[in-house]
């Protein structure tokens, strides 16, 4: 086992040679196993451990048993204790996802602090089995089923390659010493279940079940790298990024064979789950949305709109007589002219006496209404322009208003108001100009 994780790591992971690595070690013999080797392979190596306060006195027992290996082997170890089930109730989550979201920020944090490179954990073949299983079981994409990653971002994994009969044969021979965890022995856990008796009655039927099982993942981990190519190569013709915006044009997304799909690459990773809902605000009328935690799509006209949701801020912005510039929050110029020029919607030409201080500048509200420049006397709520001007909810809502008193002066960047108009009569011409 030594020599082919030996290999193992020099085919797959050399970068660990140089590095400081950071073993999260739990006290149970995979953990155990897993420090024994890399200490025969004489890397540089810490141990974490974390006490979830899940278990009683047994915890602290687990974390006893890791505190003394580390001092009889003089290695570096870092300790934490949680209270996982205030935490869990704090944030509404499983014990199991609360456990997992407080070790990997920790262990993150002690990347940062500490000075280490890589954190390695000790999970092995048997592990992907029970989560490829626990995925199949309740409904996954091909993410789902190509297991484990060896390597995400600074967490490795180098014992994948071993099942667990492996890891118990190496601990009988070299009479490493580790904690039971009562709870494994407890159906009460869907995992457990699975590995007490799904995999055992799998390894019965097919004595060569993990093997099968390995080279069944290598091929879906191909197709999904297929997958994954494909719907980059198609969001190039489909998507267009504005900022933090991304808009899907609709005629060229029903063009595709199985849009769905591509929906659904393209997606998952803003946390979207009602997926029906997502295909079907392609057919929805415009205006319809759909909603993630932090996302927010929206069907307009020919095109879904991506684009964060922000908290709604009624925000006032006033600009004193005499500004020459603001920055906040558009970057407008005022400045005094003796004549008018062409104007285009980002320049406005305005009777400067007319203008009652401070401007203010403000997002539209619905109700709102002005007197559209070129048309005299006539008033327009707000809401038509917008519709006339074909503008998408999300161009409606990051539209600011520029007012004088109670009169509106310039919907910015769109249209002016006739009230403010230079005349005949005007003495002093203030332009006004969006700088972008």
């Amino acid at each position: 086992m030594l020599d082919k994780l030996k290999e193992h790591i020099n085919q797959n992971f050399p970068f660990l040679n140089k590095c400081r690595l950071l073993l999260a070690t739990s006290g149970g013999i995979d953990s155990m196993v897993m420090v024994h080797l890399l200490r025969q392979l004489r890397f540089d190596i810490a141990l974490c451990h974390c006490n979830f306060q899940l278990r009683g006195l047994e915890s602290f027992g687990d974390q006893n048993f890791v505190q003394e290996y580390a001092n009889t082997n003089q290695i570096p170890l870092f300790l934490t204790q949680f209270d996982t089930e205030a935490f869990a109730n704090d944030y509404k989550l499983s014990t199991q996802i609360a456990a997992r979201e407080l070790r990997y920020n920790w262990f993150y944090e002690l990347l940062e602090t500490e000075g280490y490179d890589y954190i390695v954990t000790a999970h092995h073949a048997d592990d992907n089995i029970e989560t490829f299983l626990i995925n199949l079981s309740r409904g996954t994409g091909l993410e789902g089923l190509v297991g484990i990653p060896a390597q995400n971002d600074k967490i490795i994994r180098p014992l994948l390659v071993f099942s667990s009969e492996e890891i118990q044969e190496y601990a009988k021979q070299n009479h490493i010493q580790w904690r039971e965890d009562s709870s494994n022995a407890s159906d009460k856990y869907l995992r457990n279940k699975i590995r007490h008796h799904l995999v055992p009655l799998l390894k019965e039927l097919n004595p060569k079940f993990l093997e099968s099982f390995q080279k069944t993942q290598t091929y879906l981990q191909e197709s999904q790298e297929l997958v994954e190519d494909a719907a980059v190569m198609v969001y190039q013709q489909v998507a267009k990024e504005e900022d933090d915006i991304i808009v899907f044009n609709l005629e060229q997304l029903l063009r595709l064979p199985n849009y769905k799909s591509y929906l659904y690459q393209w997606l998952n990773e803003f946390g979207f789950t009602a997926w029906e809902d997502v295909y079907d605000l392609v057919e929805a009328q415009s205006g319809k949305q759909v909603f993630s935690a932090d996302f927010r799509l929206l069907k307009d006209r020919k095109t879904l709109i991506l684009s964060p949701i922000q908290e709604e801020e009624a925000e006032v912005f006033f600009i004193e007589k005499n500004t020459r510039i603001i920055e906040t929050p558009l970057l407008l110029s005022f400045s005094k002219v003796t004549e008018i020029e062409n104007s285009f919607h980002s320049t406005i030409f305005v009777d400067e006496d007319l203008l009652v201080y401070p401007l203010v500048l403000k997002k539209w509200e619905e109700g709102d209404s002005f007197q559209p420049f070129g048309m005299n006397g006539k008033t327009k709520k707000l809401s038509k322009l917008f519709k006339d001007e074909k503008l998408s909810l999300i161009e409606k809502e990051n539209t600011w208003v520029l007012w004088s008193g109670n009169q509106i002066v310039w919907v910015v960047g769109i249209r002016q108001d006739e009230r403010f108009r230079v005349n005949d009569t005007t003495k002093s011409i203030l332009r006004i100009k969006l700088n972008s």
